[in-house]
Order: C-alpha cells, then structure tokens, then sequence
C-alpha cells in the first residue's frame, strides 16, 4: 500500500542537526528563494558568478551570502571560520565537489519511482568513486535512505 505522509520529514531533522552551512548552487537557491518561505535556519552560501555583487533581498539579509569563489576555495575559507560539517546541495554543485575531491559523505535518499528518461544524478567523473555504506533505512512513505562513506 502506497503511503504519501506529508507530515514525515524522512530525517532530515536528524540529517541537518549536525551540520553548520549550507552551500547550494545558484539553480536550488532560485528555486528555493521563491517558496513563501525560506526553509533554512543555518547560513546558506550560494556559489554564483553571476549573483555574485546582486543585490541581497531583505529578508535574507544575514541568512545568506553570494560567493564566486570556487568549491575548494570556498571549503578553505570554511575551514578557516571553524566550519566542520557542510551540506552541500544542488545536482551541478555536488558534481562540482565530487570531482573536486570535497564530499566526504553521501546521503542518497532512492524513490520508488522509476522514470523513464532524465539527467545524470552525479555527471561524469575522472573515476569511478567506491562507496562503503554507513547506514540504510526506510520509511512508511516507500523512501529509502542510505548514508554512504566516500572511499578514497
């Protein structure tokens, strides 16, 4: 029996709790930033050339920065503000972090729905990346999520 539990926040409480920014690409934040709401209680920085020098709306001033910097620099620049633990979010961003070395942990959540043509969730990479899986649960809804590990 298919489930559709809107209420189910399929972890993402638990995923989040630990983390300290958020570092999206200019396509999840054009998509986000035109919710009602913003969803976010951590800082969020948008990596965008292009958004790079706009102008800030009021509403997230303070909440969010444009940065052109690029993935690595942008991890230094983290690191030098004492910033442990990054959700990375955005298909071409995450790419961008895959090939650059910079994901250290996955967590893909599989939907059970099979389509029939779409993009490349992780691109091309220089090399197949081995995953060592972590953990793996289910919910009510049909999702599966699995945290995998990055073997290097």
């Amino acid at each position: 029996m298919e489930r559709d539990d809107a209420a189910e926040d399929h972890g993402y409480a638990d995923f989040i709790i630990d983390k300290d920014v958020i570092v999206m690409g200019r396509g999840s934040y054009e998509k986000i930033v035109s919710f009602d709401i913003w969803p976010y209680d951590l800082p969020v920085v948008v990596l965008s050339k292009q958004l790079t020098g706009t102008p800030m709306p009021d509403s997230l001033q303070g909440k969010v920065r444009f940065s052109n910097l690029s993935p690595s620099q942008t991890m230094e620049e983290l690191a030098r503000q004492n910033v442990r633990k990054v959700y990375v979010d955005g298909g071409q961003l995450v790419q961008s972090f895959l090939r650059n070395g910079l994901i250290e942990d996955m967590v893909i959540t599989t939907v059970p729905v099979l389509i029939g043509a779409g993009k490349s969730l992780f691109g091309t990479l220089p090399q197949d990346l081995n995953l060592a899986l972590v953990s793996s649960r289910s919910f009510p809804s049909g999702l599966v999520q699995s945290t995998y590990r990055i073997s290097r």
